[in-house]
């Protein structure tokens, strides 16, 4: 249970993207299609808490991530920072949450502007917030280089992106983060660009900075990497979350046959531990026509081996949408086989 006070609260979020019909589905007259990207997702984020979100490519994590950070509109439910609703707010309304609330982009080296010296860049969000003087800004830029992992700030500052290697950009990237102090950091893939040994780099300072007290949805794949750095994880497909609890919880005893699938092909460290890896079958289904029932159940190993047609489920798989419902202590799943 969380102890923290909470920092971001998500209750039953839901976005959708518009599909364009063009000029010969207008005339047609063809109904308007949405994708639905996200789809009454509820979480929370504590003070001193890493929540991963996991999930395979197009299951709604970035356009989650995008959401609670109110760069997209969502359709309905609601998004709390420290109590407050700020779904609805406007640009203006919005800014100065925007000093307490930042994102940590998955490409580093499209998230930094070739342009500018590494002074420069860091102190872009002061200026932009028109936050102390010169020589307070000239402070800051140091003092947050320094706590993202660059020290001493004095041999990065005046490099421009391109003499720097991807772990020293990305950190760059954090770095500018961190200058207007935030109290929630939202972290999208911001290691999936990365070498392996700059990987644990950079999830080691993400580490030491919730240590400090700083909450943060981190957005990943990779299960192994939530199992080994995050607090709690929740796990997305298409648009929902499936699973959600403490991280080793959901690593040691997944409920949910779409978390089983993602553990057994995580790679063992002991060569001599081996399971069968659950390849799902197909794709993930196109979030335009999701389908009826658990929209999990055309990939499901469950149904595909009958082992649901066994228990009596196949028929309550196929037309009701389970909801996530607690299974053990702060573990849940929304899965009618759990």
């Amino acid at each position: 249970m969380i102890t923290a006070p909470l920092l971001l609260e998500v209750q039953d979020l839901v976005t959708r993207y518009p599909v364009p019909r063009g000029i010969v589905g207008a005339l047609a007259r063809r109904p308007k299609e949405v994708a639905h990207a996200v789809e009454g997702v509820s979480f929370t984020v504590g003070a001193g808490e890493m929540l991963a979100l996991v999930g395979e490519s197009g299951c709604g994590k970035t356009t989650t991530a995008q959401t609670v950070m109110r760069l997209v509109d969502p359709v309905s439910g609601t998004v709390r920072f420290r109590g407050e609703d700020i779904t609805h707010l406007r640009h203006r309304e919005l800014r100065p949450l925007r000093r307490r609330m930042q994102l940590i982009y998955q490409d580093p080296y499209d998230s930094l502007d070739p342009r500018f010296r590494v002074r420069q860049t860091v102190e872009e969000p002061l200026l932009v917030h028109h936050l102390g003087s010169s020589h307070e800004r000239s402070e800051r830029v140091t003092r947050a280089l320094e706590r993202a992992g660059l020290a001493p700030a004095d041999l990065f500052l005046d490099r421009f992106p391109h003499e720097l290697s991807g772990g020293q950009r990305q950190r760059v990237a954090i770095a500018t983060a961190l200058v207007l102090e935030p109290e929630l950091l939202v972290a999208d893939e911001p290691v999936s660009m990365l070498d392996v040994s700059v990987r644990a780099e950079i999830l080691t300072l993400l580490d030491s900075l919730r240590r400090s007290g700083l909450g943060i949805l981190m957005i990943t794949h990779d299960l192994s990497t939530a199992a080994r750095f995050a607090d709690r994880i929740a796990v997305m497909y298409l648009g929902r979350i499936v699973e959600e609890g403490p991280a080793q919880a959901v690593v040691q005893d997944p409920r949910h046959p779409y978390t089983r699938a993602l553990i057994t092909v995580v790679p063992k460290r002991d060569p001599r531990d081996r399971t069968t890896p659950e390849i799902l079958k197909g794709e993930a289904p196109n979030p335009v026509h999701v389908p009826t029932g658990c929209r999990f159940h055309p990939r499901c190993p469950e149904v595909a081996s009958g082992r649901a047609r066994e228990r009596g489920m196949e028929e309550r798989c196929r037309g009701e949408d389970p909801m996530l419902r607690e299974l053990a202590a702060g573990h849940e799943a929304a899965c009618h086989l759990a």
